[in-house]
């Protein structure tokens, strides 16, 4: 009985020795085995790991990727135009021998307020040598190439290697956005303005253009209805020369009819003249300034008779103080009478 009283708390004080005297290195992380703050052992690879209990202990640090968010820095490029850089940086402990070294109690933390110490002064160092448009243009990536190979060669000395570098934001400071914006929209005013002035530059260009080539279909139009018309009136002119040379008397009495039509047209038009001009030629019995002989004139009976009754009205008219006015009925039997003539005539001849 006091046998297994003594053995029993041996075998526990065993069993809690060996569990002390056992670690396990995770296939994420490396490990260091510290004896009185100095570094004994580097337990890399994962697996089982001893150490004496308590009198070493193990550190643990993150063999992974890490990532680090740099506070955001105001960069002054050649061109003197301030801007506000935010940036991250990704980064992984290679070493972690000379980590500790570097580091010492302090750990991760410490170790990232040294690396954002590195990275925002190379960041400067390298923005600030280039101007704002080539941080802003497509050259980005080699300035962000540019940082982290300056970073590394500092960041050896940690035990660290930085992975990548990126910029997350290139912004303006914010005393000075809104003169920036007033600059731009100003020079996008002045851009517009010179777009507008081409724009009625061009439209000036087509309308005289258009107008130039309105006047010139016009002119040509015009022209050649000017060439149509005269040749259509020589056309109408030969035509009459032809047919006055052929019958000169019938084509003076046929243009004296017309004239009469156009003058009386109407059912109560009038006309006021004198008898003796040469517009009522025909109208006398005689045929005075026709040219017919009176030989011609005898199959026209009708016709003088018609005229022999319109004589004395006309000089009633005359002796009265009018000037020879007749009206349109008296005149449209005068025409009747005339067309009469004109058909006796055509017949006799």
């Amino acid at each position: 009985m006091r046998k297994s009283a003594f053995i029993l708390p041996v075998i526990i004080g065993a069993g809690v020795i060996a569990l002390l005297s056992v670690f396990i290195v995770d296939e994420r992380e490396s490990a260091l085995v510290l004896q009185f703050s100095k570094i004994i052992d580097v337990k890399e690879d994962p697996g089982l790991g001893f150490k004496i209990p308590f009198i070493q202990q193990i550190v643990r640090y993150d063999d992974r990727i890490l990532s680090r968010d740099i506070e955001p820095l105001e960069v002054t490029p050649l061109d003197d135009r301030r801007l506000v850089v935010d940036a991250f940086a990704r980064y992984r402990i290679v070493d972690v021998r000379r980590f500790r070294e570097a580091v010492g109690d302090g750990g991760i933390p410490f170790a990232e307020s040294r690396l954002d110490s590195i990275l925002r002064s190379r960041t400067r160092e390298v923005l600030g040598s280039v101007s704002s448009n080539d941080i802003l243009s497509s050259d980005r990536a080699t300035l962000m190439l540019r940082i982290r190979n300056a970073a590394i060669t500092e960041a050896k000395e940690l035990g660290i290697e930085v992975v990548d570098v990126r910029l997350k934001r290139t912004d303006l400071p914010a005393q000075n956005l809104d003169a920036t914006f007033a600059r731009m929209r100003a020079e996008r005013e002045r851009e517009a303005a010179d777009e507008i002035a081409r724009g009625n530059e061009a439209a000036q260009r087509v309308r005289a253009q258009a107008d130039r080539t309105q006047v010139e279909l016009v002119s040509d139009a015009k022209r050649q209805a000017e060439i149509t018309r005269g040749e259509a009136d020589a056309k109408s002119n030969a035509i009459f020369n032809e047919a006055f040379g052929a019958d000169a008397e019938f084509f003076e009495f046929y243009r004296s009819l017309d004239a009469y039509r156009v003058a009386l047209k109407g059912e109560n038009s009038s006309i006021v003249m004198s008898p003796d001009g040469d517009f009522f030629n025909y109208f006398n019995d005689a045929g005075i300034g026709s040219g017919t002989p009176a030989a011609d004139q005898q199959p026209v009976a009708s016709g003088d008779a018609a005229t022999t009754d319109a004589e004395p009205e006309t000089e009633a008219n005359a002796a009265s103080g009018d000037t020879g006015a007749s009206s349109g009925a008296s005149t449209s039997g005068v025409l009747d009478d005339a067309a009469a003539t004109t058909s006796g005539q055509t017949a006799t001849e």
